[in-house]
């Protein structure tokens, strides 16, 4: 017996299945969206657009309200490219629901639904309307009762032909269009008239005017606030929308409005309230937005309260899609569709744009659909439809069933399958087929029986264990179904097994050394083979840790392991791993390294004194060689860095974990730490302890550098180096000063409870000027008081010299220096004389500014350089010495001389003759405020030395007896009674290798070169008198 889908091979299917990667369904790149049109639009024309793809191109038709659209019966539809287009559109006729359905061989999909909406706004039926008549202080409502329209409505008023602004007593409902005024004034009297806009086509009009009349028959009291506009008990609003709620009471008086949440949360800050508090705005509208809002209105007379619910929905989207599957017949298909909505979507599937419901091998639930025993009247474009009251998510998808007979084109056998004597083959058969097939094996001709060591699996996958060199050979795999049979062979060649002839074995190293861990192996040697290692687990990488670790041997059945100055990082297990085409193996060494401790671990202070410590530890690691000593260091705030300490035992050995460390210093912070070693080396030191100070204790060292001496008159000053703060041995540090004069027996002592002094002053009028006294600083803390230093003599201070100097005198020595003298004080002064301070300014300076120089001892001149030439100064003398300066000696006067001249020589010119050489230059005029040139200074040198000879003359030439074999640098500079004036540019007279020779000096920067000396003889001839 045949099925009947066994004889449903058509070509059609058949040209599917041969390009399944191009043919696919329809699917909809655009689907149509909600269209308001304007009635009275110049366009006269709507397009819903709808746009989808497949091969073959899909073929686009559309319903109206559930029916087909006939384009052919209704000229004014038409389909362009998928889109509908509706001429002259009319709103009896056309108004909807629209869907567009997209069809090829595959199936078929429908679109989401959009509605065709008109937008229109007729006029106000009637012209009149009747006269209002209220009280004063009334509250009052006028109807606006906007005409036939579609589309969204705006609200106005006009009163009395101008547009009615809303303030706390008008409010314009944009719901109803209505104007409330809350409590009516004389001024309200007049013509109200409500103008309706159409917000789509901004078509506009005016309703009848309504006159509004005040009553003469008495005025309205007052009353409580009366809610005329309340928003819904239920505002359903989606996310990101704006949601606006209106709320506008009457009384009198005029009522005020606020608005709150009734669970007592803040209102959003991006809400906002117009004009009146009238409306309530909450833009970009957000789940936590939604709640219990409440609106009231209070005034003198009472309030009253509206509330309404504020609800979140969204329309279903997409969480999880289904897509496209291709099945082999006889399978099961099962498809899931999930989306979020609010409130929870409902489900349900259409096939080919037609409900789906469950029966025989269909089973749906929700956004599950389930097909079992598939068959090609499945196949099919199927739709997962999610929605709510909000809107409808489509999600599509093609079941493509295929049947075809077995077919190895792309899965053909392996060529070659290699295997190892002992191990276990596996041949994949995997042709494309559907149905199932059958499987049938052979080797060579002869067909396979399964046994105890041949085995054929559902999928058609042979699989042979315990494989021996007979079961080489050629295999073919045969695969029928109800539409026929194919087969494909494939060879298994057996191989020898690898197995390793000289394996790692474990190793017990000290750190530094190297080792090699053998890898060797006998194989196949058709194969080829390939060795890797692994430490601890990991991968060795040969590039990466190429520092330590090397591959070594150099033959193909040799993998061994070089490890290179290893470390205590290096222990662990290592495996070598082999691996062929056929086999892999593995061999495992263990490797012990010894080195030296770890640190030692929780180094605690048990107790401590004022120069000792009681630690212990626990022991660290000992690295595979035990500890043989533990050395034990501290650090405080002034060492530098960790130092080794002295303890109890002096020696600690590798079995004691306690420890005294002595010699402490008193009421210091230390924190110490602990050193392993052992028979390897010292290993790295602990933790550091915690910090803890030692007890205070007396203090012991003195002040060093005790002296002193200057100061003012009747003052004794005595100095020292404090004592450094981890030698202070306590807090409360002080210093105690002892003094007394020379020869006597009594002390005098100053407390100074400070342990930054360094210096203390002693004034009394009795104390004599440069009196010798016996000093001494001793220390002390809150333990008590510690020693004194040495005793040193320190002299008091000096008295100032109370006579000046006498015979001063000035002269001036050129335009820049001037020469002063002086003699001691006349008198005897009271105090010592140990120099004497100059003092100068010029006449135009003030004396205040002056500047001054000093001497030291008995000297009774001095020269001041630097001066301003042809320049009147003013000079006077001090005595000074440690105690100050004494009273000035008389004022002098001294003029310094006109500055020297300006103008260095000029057209200097030289010649060689006989061993001379001889220069000439022009006469250097002064100027008339530059004194006159007495002569000229000429300077000469080799020009590989530094030093300088000169000779002068009064002339304007002079001949040098130089020898000829060096080369010399030269120039001239004229002299005066105001110093040395400008020199000539440098010039170089090169050696000389003939009798005779010429030069000048240059007139530009670049110097003439002139040379030489050895032993020089000099010869001056006057040629030109100044």
């Amino acid at each position: 017996m045949r099925f009947p889908w066994e004889l449903l091979l058509l070509p059609s299917l058949a040209w599917c299945l041969a390009d399944d990667r191009v043919l696919h369904g329809p699917v909809f790149v655009q689907e149509p969206s909600h269209v308001m049109f304007p009635l009275d639009s110049e366009e006269r024309k709507v397009k819903l657009s709808c746009e989808a793809e497949g091969t073959p191109k899909p073929l686009i038709r559309w319903k109206l309200n559930g029916t087909d659209v006939d384009i052919g019966m209704d000229f004014r539809y038409s389909v362009v490219e998928g889109s509908l287009l509706i001429n002259n559109p009319n709103k009896t006729q056309d108004a909807g629901t629209y869907q567009c359905i997209a069809t090829n061989s595959f199936g078929t999909v429908v679109s989401r639904e959009a509605k065709l909406q008109f937008a229109y706004l007729e006029n106000f039926r009637t012209r009149t309307r009747s006269t209002v008549s209220v009280r004063r202080g009334q509250g009052m409502v006028l109807l606006c009762a906007p005409p036939p329209h579609s589309g969204e409505l705006s609200y106005a008023w006009i009163f009395n032909e101008r547009p009615s602004y809303q303030d706390s007593r008008r409010f314009v409902s944009q719901e109803t269009g209505n104007l409330y005024i809350a409590k009516v004034e004389p001024s309200d009297v007049g013509n109200y008239t409500c103008v309706v806009t159409n917000t789509v086509t901004n078509q506009r009009v005016l309703g009848p005017p309504t006159p509004l009349v005040l009553r003469d028959d008495g005025v309205m009291g007052e009353y409580e606030p009366k809610i005329e506009v309340q928003f819904p008990e239920t505002v359903p609003t989606s996310r990101g929308a704006t949601v606006k709620l209106e709320c506008f009471a009457l009384g009198n008086p005029v009522p005020t409005i606020t608005w709150r949440r009734a669970d007592g949360k803040p209102l959003a800050r991006k809400s906002r309230r117009h004009k009146s508090s009238g409306v309530l705005e909450i833009p970009n509208f957000q789940q936590e937005d939604a709640g219990l809002y409440e609106c009231v209105a209070e005034n003198s007379r009472g309030k009253n309260v509206v509330r309404g619910q504020l609800t979140f929905y969204a329309q279903p989207s997409w969480i999880q899609k289904i897509n496209d599957i291709h099945v082999a017949m006889e399978e099961s298909v099962f498809w899931e569709c999930r989306a979020n909505g609010r409130p929870k979507p409902t489900y349900r599937w259409l096939k080919n744009g037609e409900p789906l419901l469950t029966r025989d091998r269909i089973q749906i639930e929700q956004g599950t659909l389930n097909i079992t025993v598939v068959n090609l009247s499945d196949a099919g474009m199927y739709q997962c439809v999610a929605e709510n009251e909000h809107g409808a998510a489509f999600s599509s998808a093609e079941l493509r069933v295929i049947a075809a007979g077995p077919d190895f084109s792309r899965t053909l056998l392996k060529r070659v399958t290699l295997v190892r004597v002992g191990g276990e083959a596996a041949i994949e058969c995997n042709p494309k087929a559907s149905p199932k097939p059958v499987y049938t094996w052979k080797k060579g001709r002869d067909v396979l029986r399964e046994s105890e060591r041949i085995t054929i699996s559902e999928d058609g996958d042979l699989r042979i264990v315990n494989v021996t060199k007979a079961d080489t050979g050629s295999y073919t795999c045969i695969a029928t179904n109800h539409f026929g049979t194919a087969s494909s062979t494939g060879n298994l060649v057996v191989k020898d097994p690898t197995r390793v002839t000289v394996p790692p074995s474990s190793m017990d190293v000290t750190v530094g050394e190297s080792i090699v861990l053998p890898c060797q192996v006998t194989h196949d040697h058709s194969l080829d083979i390939v060795f890797a290692w692994s430490f601890n687990g990991r991968l060795i990488d040969f590039d990466k840790d190429g520092d330590h670790f090397e591959r070594v041997g150099g033959q193909d059945s040799a993998g061994d392991l070089m490890i290179r100055n290893i470390q205590l990082t290096h222990a662990g297990r290592y495996v070598c791993m082999v691996q062929t085409s056929v086999d892999r193996l593995s061999v495992t060494a263990d490797l012990v390294v010894r080195g030296p401790p770890g640190p030692p671990e929780a180094v605690t202070i048990d107790e401590i004194t004022d120069s000792t410590a009681q630690l212990s530890w626990r022991p660290g690691p000992d690295n595979h060689s035990p500890v043989t000593t533990y050395i034990i260091q501290a650090r405080t705030p002034f060492s530098v860095g960790w130092q080794a300490v002295s303890t109890v035992p002096e020696l600690i050995d590798g079995r004691t974990f306690t420890a005294t460390v002595v010699g402490l210093s008193p009421w210091v912070e230390y924190e110490f730490r602990t050193v392993a070693a052992n028979v390897i080396g010292i290993g790295e030191p602990s933790r550091p302890s915690e910090k803890r100070r030692t007890e205070e204790a007396l203090p012991e060292v003195t002040p060093a550098n005790v002296s002193g001496g200057g100061g003012s008159k009747s003052e004794l000053v005595i100095t020292w180096e404090t004592v450094p703060e981890e030698l202070q041995n306590g807090r409360g540090f002080g210093y105690v000063v002892a003094f007394r004069p020379y020869g006597k027996m009594i002390w005098m002592l100053t407390v100074l409870a400070s342990a930054d002094a360094c210096r203390y002053v002693f004034r009394n009028e009795s104390v004599r000027p440069f009196s010798p006294f016996e000093v001494k600083v001793g220390v002390f803390n809150n333990k008590g008081e510690g020693p004194f230093s040495p005793p040193t003599v320190v002299y008091s201070a000096d008295e100032e010299p109370t006579k000046p100097p006498a015979s001063i005198f000035a002269r001036s020595l050129s335009a820049t220096d001037i020469e002063v003298f002086w003699a001691s004080p006349l008198e005897k002064n009271r105090g010592r004389i140990q120099g004497y301070e100059v003092k100068y300014w010029r006449h135009e300076d003030k004396e205040e500014n002056a500047r001054k120089i000093r001497t030291i001892g008995n000297q009774t001149s001095t020269t001041i350089t630097n001066l301003q030439g042809s320049a009147l100064y003013h000079l006077a003398v001090k005595a000074y010495n440690s105690a100050g300066t004494g009273p000035a000696s008389a004022t002098v006067n001294v003029t310094t001389r006109k500055p020297p001249p300006s103008q260095p020589p000029g057209n200097i010119i030289w010649n060689s003759s006989d061993s001379k050489i001889i220069l000439n230059w022009d006469q250097v005029k002064a100027l008339e405020n530059e004194s006159e040139v007495k002569g000229y200074k000429v300077l000469y040198r080799w020009s590989r030395q530094s030093s300088t000879s000169v000779i002068e003359t009064n002339k304007t030439s002079v001949e040098l007896s130089l020898p000829f074999d060096e080369d010399y640098i030269v120039e001239i500079r004229p002299f005066s009674e105001g110093g040395d004036g400008s020199s000539s540019e440098q010039i170089r007279i090169p050696k000389i290798s003939n009798a005779y020779a010429r030069g000048s000096g240059a007139a530009t920067p670049s110097a003439c070169t002139l040379s030489a000396i050895s032993t020089i003889m000099l010869s001056l001839t006057a040629r030109s008198s100044l």
